[in-house]
């Protein structure tokens, strides 16, 4: 007889990579009780060692200035840099392990596998007459037509069973199992222009996606090794790679890929996987023995390399997307406005904007390795990043499941811009946060959008989430009188700590940058002619956003980053707190390598006047303060 073992929660996030992983950890931070459920032994998704992509976003590789995305993934990745400056895989899965095994409030299943949704239909009368709480989750006064009841789970490695019940669920497996079994709105496939006015669109919508690439990795053994072809791989040409050129040897290739048209991503997963071995070593035979007509190898500096590693689980790109209330279109990535305050072209902007995305509308061919006489992507650039309304990340017809990372409602156009890691990161801490405030007031998805956005998108800001276009507000009550610091350069003027953005935007910068000052310590001072009570402080240090940050296989990717560290954040610091001229708390942070510092006041300071001296940095001599925000 089958014993399962029930399990309630707040909250279940079902789906361990990043965009999985930062909305968990985002709904735990915020009170809700949070599981995650991984059916990898480890976290990460394309991210981990299994797949080993880099992580993509909106500065991509670092081409657009002062783009990166912060937040929890900055967090995960500035730990990354701090403790893993060799780019160790595994070290980098034990990071991520780390971050959700640790975190108070949250759960982790890893080798969990969900083999069982119960969904069931809601009643189609409004809410109970006087209900204090007429859009309550689960019931239909917001159009909702079903609702998840439970999941059934499976842990491979114990072989226990679990029945897992929450007020809200949120798929973030990538291919949309949770919300496809749920019988959740979804599409696979591109668009017609008729459907969305996509320009690009098909004539003619099809059910055709990307496809899936399987990596490697390969090390220079200092002799020759040779390489014996198995006779299962293919053989290519060097007319079969005028497409696709070899521009790294150590590592390689995203356009080993295939999928997505004849065979289907999902269900033809394990044949597909068998292909990409095949390709991976007819492609790795073709660098190591390929010859020009002369006899010459075509790589001879591939003689002394040896594959080191060969990923199994291929990483996907595309398969089910889910229809929330509004589906992000390709004109939606691509649209740009003036701006009537900066004078610059910005960007799409939505009022219920909760991520950003910026990664170029990247369409990779459809069959892609079997396509070798047509390019194997086609990209269309954005002049700024876009936004992403909170209308995309929970679905439109179920009461009480919300989405992260690539399953979020898209089209295919969009999505080729959308899907790439850091964007569905960020997108999944904002799940996070809606979710667990969903779950505090007693809310639906959609009913939270439409009562409780500003509080959603003040709260992200806080959390160090970068909304295009929204400010953030400070609290009258506690806004400093007078800023004052120890010197300050030209345009990084000491009061612009106060300001609403953190991060320097196009032309206008929105830090303080001190001069350099021989044998004294910088320091910079907000004063009230009252005393307020404080709670919580924070500041925003400098992480240079403009300088990619990821883990990579590739030698060219790592080499356009910092070895370790950004020497632009600060490392050590203090913080004094001032009553009436009496110092009456003081802080000492020493080795600090974040971009965000928060500290909660046990007791709650009084203070008039509170100052930052820094004493060390991790290299600059000019170093930047983004903001200073107490609550």
């Amino acid at each position: 007889m089958r014993t399962e073992t029930e399990k309630n929660y707040n909250i279940v996030v079902v789906g361990g990579g990043l965009a999985g992983l930062c909305c968990a950890v985002a709904a735990a931070r915020e009170g809700a009780r949070v599981a995650l459920i991984q059916n990898r032994p480890m976290m990460g998704g394309n991210a981990s060692s299994e797949i080993r992509m880099h992580i993509c976003g909106a500065d991509h590789h670092g081409t657009r200035p002062n783009a990166r995305e912060t937040g929890i993934l900055e967090e995960i990745l500035l730990e990354h840099k701090h403790r893993n400056p060799g780019m160790s895989w595994p070290i980098f899965d034990s990071i991520l392990w780390e971050k959700a095994a640790f975190q108070e409030g949250l759960d982790l299943y890893l080798n969990t596998h969900v083999t069982g949704v119960v969904s069931e239909p809601i009643s189609q009368t409004p809410s109970r007459q006087g209900s204090a709480r007429p859009n309550a989750i689960g019931e239909n006064a917001d159009g909702y037509s079903r609702r998840i009841q439970s999941l059934q789970a499976v842990q491979m490695t114990t072989e226990k069973e679990f029945l897992f019940t929450a007020d809200i669920f949120v798929d973030a497996t990538g291919d949309g199992f949770v919300g496809a079994r749920a019988g959740a709105d979804a599409v696979i496939g591109r668009e017609s222009k008729e459907q969305l006015g996509e320009a690009d669109g098909l004539e003619t919508a099809d059910r055709y996606t990307m496809g899936s690439s399987l990596m490697f990795k390969a090390r220079d053994m200092g002799k020759e090794i040779p390489f014996i072809k198995p006779f299962w791989a293919d053989t290519y040409r060097e007319e079969d790679m005028k497409h696709r050129p070899i521009t790294e040897i150590c590592s390689g290739y995203w356009w080993i890929e295939l999928g997505g048209g004849m065979q289907r991503v999902i269900e033809e997963g394990e044949e597909i996987r068998d292909d990409l071995l095949r390709a991976v070593y007819g492609v790795w035979d073709y660098i190591k023995n390929s010859r020009t007509p002369e006899g010459k190898l075509r790589f001879p500096e591939a003689v002394s390399y040896d594959l080191e590693w060969v990923g199994f689980l291929p990483g996907k790109r595309e398969s089910r997307r889910f229809l929330g209330d509004y589906v992000l279109r390709e004109q939606d990535c691509l649209d740009t406005h003036p701006d009537p305050e900066s004078g610059m072209r910005i960007g799409t902007r939505f009022p219920d904007t909760v991520a950003y995305g910026g990664w170029p509308v990247d369409v990779h061919t459809i069959e892609g390795f079997r396509k070798l006489n047509q390019e194997p992507n086609r990209t269309r650039l954005m002049e700024d990043v876009y936004a992403i309304p909170y209308r995309c990340y929970y679905s439109r017809n179920i009461s009480n499941l919300m989405m992260a990372g690539r399953d979020i409602s898209a089209s295919h156009l969009a999505f080729a811009s959308s899907r790439v890691m850091a964007t569905c990161a960020i997108g999944g801490q904002a799940v996070g946060t809606a979710a667990a405030m969903a779950c505090r007031k007693n809310l639906s998805p959609r009913a939270l959008g439409k009562t409780c956005m500003e509080e959603l998108q003040q709260k992200l800001i806080w959390n160090d989430c970068y909304l295009p276009s929204v400010p953030y507000q400070w609290d009258e009550k506690l806004m400093p009188q007078r800023v004052i610091s120890s010197s300050q350069r030209e345009g990084h003027e000491a009061e612009k700590v106060l300001d609403p953005w953190s991060r320097t935007i196009g032309e206008a910068h929105h830090d303080w940058q001190p001069e350099k000052e021989e044998g004294s310590a910088s320091w910079l001072e907000l004063a009230w002619d009252e005393g307020i009570s404080a709670a919580q402080i924070q500041i925003l240090f400098d992480s240079d956003l403009s300088k990619q940050l990821t883990p990579s296989l590739s030698d060219y990717q790592l080499a356009r980053e910092y070895p370790g560290t950004p020497p632009t954040l600060v490392r050590n610091f203090e913080l004094s707190f001032w009553k009436d001229g009496t110092e009456v708390k003081n802080i000492q942070v020493t080795d600090n390598y974040q971009r965000r510092f928060e500290m909660r006041l046990e007791e709650g300071i009084t203070a008039d006047r509170i100052r930052l001296t820094i004493l060390r940095t991790h290299g600059t001599e000019n170093p930047r303060v983004f903001s200073i925000r107490i609550q």
